[in-house]
């Protein structure tokens, strides 16, 4: 399964209620690095789905969730714990790097 997609709507109860490790993907349909970075994204959420949970922002049609964690790049990526944004990752980065930021939180 790859990463759900969040709105504002049910952000607080796919995210911020979470019983365990949440990334949030904030991304756009227009952003050439976050089309890159899609399909490690959906890789980590097939890979470690039962420990956390993966989402994803499209940061065009959600605008008050990219304000209200001052999302000024994209992609960002996000990670919450118990409701608390906990880590950030700017940039495409390589999936070994998003584990590892990851399973520092699980």
């Amino acid at each position: 399964m790859g990463a759900q997609a969040v709105t504002q709507a049910n952000f607080k109860d796919v995210v911020i209620n979470s019983d365990k490790p949440v990334l949030v993907d904030f991304w756009a349909e227009w952003c050439g690095p976050c089309k890159k970075l899609a399909p490690t994204i959906d890789e980590i959420a097939a890979e470690m789905g039962d420990a956390i949970t993966v989402t994803k922002v499209d940061v065009d049609s959600e605008r008050g969730l990219g304000a209200m964690f001052q999302i000024m790049s994209i992609p960002t990526l996000l990670i919450f714990k118990d409701g608390v944004k906990v880590d950030e990752i700017m940039g495409a980065r390589p999936k070994a790097e998003i584990v590892a930021k990851l399973k520092q939180h699980i």
